[in-house]
């Protein structure tokens, strides 16, 4: 990953599990070109 990957940030605001899968399952598919955070709450 370099300084210029594309960064993506997943946010659900009532189910964090859905945003932490929506990101782990985004980060496979991505195979490295880029990256997704999760920030449920």
């Amino acid at each position: 990953m370099t300084n210029n990957s594309q960064k993506i940030l997943f946010v659900c605001v009532h189910n964090s599990g859905r945003s932490q899968m929506a990101e782990a399952f985004f980060n496979h598919i991505a195979q490295g070109r880029a990256v997704a955070y999760s920030a449920g709450t």
